[in-house]
């Protein structure tokens, strides 16, 4: 068993030392993981990868609920989530109101190819996202790995224990669903603002 592995059963099992143990152990690729993340965010964002990390970190080992890992893909992935959501609070805290969501919203180009390196409505990516997870989930898993976790093909297909085929595969089909509903919404929109 991997040190992070044993670190993260002592965790489930209430050790309160166990979580300033595996801080150290994990928070280089962490980092990495959420710098990667953060690169691919809109100009202008205020959010530190530092910053995303510590909040991802107190999501996973402080909560009152003890969390259960399976694994070290499973905490990697837990922390993709987690650092998902603190990405879209963060767009949502923006967008609202008093931090001037009534602006006009400018129309991106959507390229599929170019689908994890573009610079989309977080939002919009994200309720699309949601909507792929009611329908597969382990396609939507992946989408979480490569581009909110910013992981490559080959490690996100190692995280989900899957085949690199496989998940490209995966991320073909994800992409071409994502890319029909954010276009979906695009046009539905158009129609109800001419």
């Amino acid at each position: 068993m991997s040190d992070v592995s044993q670190i993260l059963s002592q965790i489930e099992s209430g050790d309160p030392k166990a979580a300033e143990q595996l801080l150290p152990l994990v928070y280089d690729e962490l980092r990495r993981l959420a710098a990667g993340r953060l690169a691919q965010e809109k100009p202008g964002q205020t959010l530190q990868a530092t910053a995303l990390v510590h909040d991802a970190y107190i999501r996973l080992v402080d909560g009152e609920q003890t969390q259960r890992w399976d694994s070290r893909g499973h905490f990697f992935a837990a922390a993709a989530e987690a650092m998902r959501r603190i990405l879209v609070e963060n767009a949502r805290r923006k967008q609202s109101l008093k931090q001037g969501g009534d602006c006009s919203r400018l129309e991106l180009e959507f390229d599929i190819a170019a689908f994890a390196e573009a610079k989309h409505d977080l939002l919009a990516i994200d309720e699309a996202l949601e909507e792929l997870q009611q329908v597969d989930p382990e396609k939507a898993t992946l989408v979480k790995l490569r581009f909110f976790a910013g992981l490559s093909e080959t490690e996100a297909a190692a995280e989900m224990q899957i085949s690199r085929a496989t998940a490209s595969r995966y991320w073909t089909y994800a992409k071409a669903w994502l890319f029909n509903r954010l276009r979906e919404r695009e046009i539905s929109e158009k129609s109800q603002n001419p």
